[in-house]
């Protein structure tokens, strides 16, 4: 039977996805990227905002009645978070945060009597679930290192959704790596919920970024994210010495207001920030720095935006991922007053123009340099690829996909 996978949300969902698509395809299933052709359709949920849960929901109910013989299976962030709503619609097999690995062996099973399934659990005291691939879909190929969070921020459900946190086989890791790289794959992106928390008897994050260093043939190594508080003295040393950890960092500010940032939990002020970020620029100086920014938290006023708007063009990131508040119940934040929709718009509006300006003022840096690009698309006779520092460069000659050229960047 022919399988179509459907994913919302962020790089650990696609891992997942990944993953179940090797292991369908090992179990004797053919997938189709043909939604049309499918006789199953998967489809891996979000619920990190209001939005993400809402677009879930909308495309199971359009599956349910464009495709009514299709077997249907849902599964992640949004069934955890809305269990009841998603048993009422009449789903095949219906799975929250984990077991997803067993989706193979709950399509056999209902294959054979028909019945539907439902695998749900709300326990935050979970063991890691083991996902091993040797393939991946991107040039890029992430491994997911960890998962759960115990941040809880006082805006996010994640924690709640995700479980503790948990991490990955050592050994098992380096073994993935290897079979990536055997199969042509250059880059690898470290992935979690929280992946600075990697902690495995004993290994941390920067013990498996060293790890991975020494295969033969991976020429980059990326973390999709970060938290400031886990660039420690031994993460500085690897990024000094380290020449095949990527040229950038994604690190979450949230927020440029120390008052804000006080009222979501975050673990850090602007001072700490900034003289972390002046630290890692003494060692790297034309790191690509992003981050994420949550406009519009309860409370907030205009006061408190305007001062993290100056704070955010001190820190000069190269971009930054405008995200207005959105609610979540059953958090903390939930419970505080909300800011009016129109000023959510207007400060969303102003901190895009800001990552705009920042964007262009960084990439201006490097016009005439050479650099060197990771072939990842080729397409109309142009071949597209990105840096080691996330810039993206088109070049204008098709060039083998999945290798790495030496160009001037225009």
């Amino acid at each position: 039977m022919k399988f179509y996978i459907e994913t919302f949300g962020c790089k650990v969902n696609s891992y997942e996805s990944n993953y179940l698509k090797q292991s369908l395809i090992k179990s004797g299933f053919i997938y189709t990227s043909n939604l049309e052709d499918s006789q199953i359709v998967i489809i891996n949920t979000c619920t990190v905002t209001n939005t993400a849960d809402a677009k879930c929901k909308k495309y199971v109910r359009r599956i349910k009645r464009e495709y009514p013989s299709t077997i249907l299976v849902v599964m992640g962030c949004s069934v955890q978070n809305n269990f009841e709503e998603y048993a009422n619609l009449d789903i095949d097999i219906l799975i929250g945060n984990i077991n997803k690995s067993k989706v193979p062996e709950y399509l056999k099973q209902f294959l054979k009597d028909h019945q539907k399934i439902s695998d749900y659990n709300n326990n935050r005291d979970l063991s890691f679930e083991d996902m091993m691939i040797d393939n991946f879909d991107h040039t890029r190929a992430y491994i997911k290192i960890q998962d759960g969070c115990d941040n809880f921020c006082s805006y996010c459900i994640i924690p709640f959704m995700r479980g503790k946190c948990r991490s990955k086989d050592f050994q098992k890791i380096i073994s993935e790596a290897k079979s990536l790289v055997a199969n042509n794959h250059l880059e690898i992106v470290l992935t979690g919920i929280h992946t600075g928390s990697y902690n495995y008897e004993g290994y941390d994050l920067v013990d498996v970024i060293n790890e991975l260093s020494k295969i033969d043939g991976l020429e980059r190594i990326r973390l999709s994210s970060v938290e400031i508080t886990e660039l420690n003295a031994k993460f500085m040393q690897m990024l000094r010495d380290n020449p095949k950890f990527c040229s950038h960092l994604h690190i979450p500010l949230q927020s440029g207001s120390d008052e804000i940032l006080k009222k979501m939990n975050r673990k850090y002020d602007i001072a700490y920030f900034m003289d972390k970020v002046k630290e890692i620029r003494s060692i790297r100086p034309d790191i690509s720095l992003t981050t994420d920014v949550i406009v519009g938290f309860p409370t907030e006023t205009d006061d408190n935006f305007f001062e993290g708007y100056e704070n955010i063009k001190k820190i000069n990131f190269s971009k930054i991922h405008v995200f207005p508040y959105s609610k979540r119940n059953g958090t903390k934040a939930s419970t505080l007053k909300e800011v009016p929709a129109i000023k959510k718009t207007n400060w969303t509006h102003k901190l895009l123009e800001l990552s705009n300006i920042l964007e262009k003022e960084y990439s201006q840096k490097f016009i005439g340099k050479k650099v060197k690009v990771l072939i990842e698309e080729v397409k109309d006779g142009k071949s597209i690829g990105h840096t080691s520092n996330y810039l993206k460069v088109e070049i204008n000659e098709v060039l083998d996909k999945n290798k790495i050229y030496e160009v001037v960047y225009k």
